[in-house]
């Protein structure tokens, strides 16, 4: 796999639990502090990509709407989590541009002008950009949630040239019905995957090949299908990866909902 020289920040972050990190919750308090850490130590982008864990389509869509709205996809919560505003534009510019790398690409991909921002998208971008004053863009994954495809998209947006953030929004552990089950071997097991997944992503001794290969056969990692049930929330990591094509320069170890998860930072060169 070539390394290419990229003119844009790329971050695959855990995105926490639907609106809680905009409500004060004290098991989100690490991931805001990061979030907004983060923010404030790369230079500001011209405009955000988002690849979204909670968009998937039989195609790879991109988000086209000049003034998009929130969606608010998530049910069970205060009041106050339904009236969250992040009034940020769309940008047509970046639109097209990431519908041509990928069709470029060979990667069948189409515009939605009617999609809002789902959760996975407005909840960090309110923590690291809360001024709303950046165009937004986001992306979808393809539903048949290949590994393979995911890195493909993002070596395709690697092509992308400009003052850019990209934005992988998942979680790397994503079990649904173990976040209320911490310690012993709950944690033990994904500390184990956790281990991996760092290793994957930040050894320097690895071959960009063995490193690709790793992530596309991730379901092989110790309590890969523990951690992650479904790879949803992991795959926008393979995007970021795709795009950045070489290890990541940092990762950020954060306890959120009393589980271990991770963030990881490429920066541009």
């Amino acid at each position: 796999m070539d390394t290419p020289t990229f003119s844009h920040h790329v971050v695959y972050l855990s995105h926490g639990g639907g609106p809680l990190p905009l409500l004060g919750d004290a098991a989100h308090q690490q991931m805001t502090e990061k979030l907004s850490q983060l923010a404030v130590s790369i230079p500001r982008p011209e405009a955000i990509l988002v690849v979204s864990a909670h968009w998937e389509d039989t195609v790879i869509n991109v988000s086209a709407s000049s003034s998009p709205e929130l969606l608010f996809d998530y049910y069970g919560f205060a009041q106050q989590a339904y009236q969250i505003r992040y009034p940020c534009k769309g940008s047509a510019e970046l639109t097209s541009q990431v519908l041509m790398a990928l069709k470029s690409a060979g990667i069948e991909a189409r515009s939605d002008a009617t999609r809002g921002l789902d959760h996975g998208v407005f909840v960090p971008l309110k923590i690291m950009y809360p001024a709303a004053d950046i165009p937004v863009v986001a992306l979808s994954l393809h539903s048949q949630l290949s590994p393979r495809l995911h890195i493909e998209v993002g070596k395709a947006l690697g092509r992308l040239r400009g003052n850019l953030l990209v934005i992988g929004s998942g979680f790397s552990f994503h079990n649904m019905q173990a976040f209320s089950v911490s310690g012993g071997d709950a944690d033990a097991r994904n500390q184990r995957f956790q281990r991996w997944l760092h290793d994957t992503i930040m050894n320097k001794t690895y071959s960009e090949k063995v490193r690709q290969m790793q992530l596309t056969d991730w379901t092989q990692a110790p309590n890969a299908r523990y951690c992650h049930p479904r790879e949803e929330h992991l795959l926008p990591l393979h995007v970021c990866y795709g795009v950045a094509g070489r290890m990541a320069d940092k990762a950020i170890k954060m306890n959120v909902l009393g589980v271990e998860c991770q963030n990881f930072i490429w920066y541009s060169r």
